[in-house]
């Protein structure tokens, strides 16, 4: 398989004698699955992120490993899982758990390819420049609205400025300047877009995209926590932002600022793709396309990522392979990002490290229908996990709390079967996939910079 990827992904007039692909890695922060080729949200305008998909095969039920920046982030390039390494949340310093010769980043430049990147790949309060060949330095901060900026927490507002005024911008014109360079090797390319992270303060002509007036709100039951556990109600927090959304009145104001969020997002991932089809590498470079976690806009009465039931838990993720996929394939298999690392390497040719916990997607890239039997796994601290096959998901808390949804009648997760008898065994089956080890959380950040790799040397050996 290794060889047909080489053999078909050579580049006419390529003077370059390594023919392996390259590789465009695109990671979008907070875009859950409002995307149009997922069908998940009418209202959402994703032209370019839909002709993406279109290209290669695109994964309908596709989890992240945790469902917040740091972690999700840590454990798709680290290979590991956060029971593993013990970074379970944004205030853990990845580095002191991971070293940096375990990476993604590290094995492709250990293989000598040129390894560049910009924006949010790792969360970008830790950063470890270290692993790359070249980074973006700064792409500046974008710029503030005046006036109103939101309701409490949840930040939205329309901005008088053109697309060029955000750092998105930088970050894909840096993504552009590195596909019009001649590489005298193959490049592993990363860029990491921040929309539709909050704020969303994007230019207004987004948000006339998606005018108020039309503006439905998600799906949602007022009653939804009645059958939800403890642990469960205490991650949603009604109380909080989802009360101050209510007493504002605001709820459609956030689902537009939301959307036009998104939308500005899709139209940098445009430049990004015609830059591609303009390079001399469109023909040989693998693209994968993923957001990092879910996000909630008022579903269990909850607000953002943090949590471990659909919303919070799904996002894209797209795989176009030259010579491998075939464009309009859809996998409605269900995986985690876990796959992301080994799917890279086996594609590249580059050994699989014995670390990393993922599954390669090669088999269900080639035959979207393959038979798999793998069902997801999103840990949201230590010892809450969630697993998700294609027709279930079932949550067990630290403390012992369940939840139990068909996915199939119940795609909104309205109704907790954890508590009937008649679901004892499907509950069993899918506990089998959690983790047998948690290990403990590494604790808050102390001191930048200091690498320790403990957690996860001792668990790679």
């Amino acid at each position: 398989m290794l060889l047909m990827v080489s053999l078909s992904c050579g580049v006419a007039g390529e003077s370059r004698g390594d023919d392996r692909p390259n590789v465009l890695f695109i990671a979008v922060d907070d875009l859950n699955h409002w995307v149009g080729y997922l069908g998940r949200n009418a209202q959402t305008i994703t032209p370019n992120i839909d002709r993406l998909a279109a290209r290669g095969v695109r994964f309908t039920r596709s989890y992240c490993a945790a469902p917040v920046c740091n972690p999700s982030r840590a454990a798709v390039l680290s290979g590991m899982r956060p029971s593993t390494t013990g970074v379970y949340d944004n205030n853990n310093d990845w580095r002191t758990a991971i070293p940096a010769d375990l990476t993604l980043p590290t094995a492709f430049r250990k293989a000598g390819y040129h390894v560049a990147g910009a924006g949010k790949i790792y969360h970008e309060a830790y950063a470890r420049r270290s692993e790359w060949d070249d980074y973006l330095a700064n792409p500046g901060k974008d710029p503030l609205p005046t006036g109103d900026t939101g309701v409490g927490g949840i930040k939205f507002a329309p901005l008088d400025c053109k697309d060029e005024d955000l750092r998105e911008w930088k970050i894909v014109q840096y993504g552009l300047d590195e596909l019009g360079k001649a590489h005298d090797r193959p490049f592993f390319l990363a860029i990491g877009l921040h929309k539709p992270h909050m704020p969303w303060n994007v230019p207004k002509k987004y948000y006339d995209r998606h005018p108020l007036d039309s503006i439905q709100l998600p799906p949602h039951r007022g009653d939804d926590l009645a059958d939800v556990p403890p642990a469960g109600v205490k991650m949603a927090r009604p109380e909080g932002d989802h009360k101050a959304m209510l007493d504002s009145g605001r709820w459609k104001e956030a689902v537009q600022g939301y959307l036009a969020a998104i939308s500005y997002c899709d139209a940098m991932i445009g430049r990004l793709l015609d830059g591609l089809d303009r390079s001399a590498y469109g023909k040989n470079t693998i693209v994968v396309f993923w957001g990092d976690h879910g996000w909630h806009l008022g579903e269990k009465q909850h607000w953002r990522k943090f949590a471990l039931w659909e919303e919070a838990t799904r996002a894209p993720l797209i795989w176009v392979v030259p010579g491998v996929t075939r464009a309009g394939s859809v996998c409605d298999r269900t995986v985690d990002f876990m796959s992301i690392y080994p799917t890279l390497t086996t594609l590249c040719g580059l050994p699989v490290p014995s670390h990393v916990e993922g599954t390669s997607l090669v088999p269900l890239l080639k035959d979207p229908g393959t038979p798999w039997d793998r069902p997801a796994l999103t840990t949201y601290r230590h010892k809450n996990h969630a697993v998700r096959s294609e027709g279930w998901r079932y949550i067990r808390y630290e403390n012992g709390d369940e939840e139990l949804y068909d996915e199939t009648s119940d795609p909104y997760e309205w109704t907790n079967l954890a508590a009937d008898p008649a679901y004892a065994s499907r509950k069993a089956e899918l506990a089998r996939s959690m983790p047998v080890s948690n290990h403990a959380d590494i604790g808050p950040a102390r001191e930048k910079g200091v690498a320790k790799g403990a957690s996860a040397a001792a668990a790679a050996k």
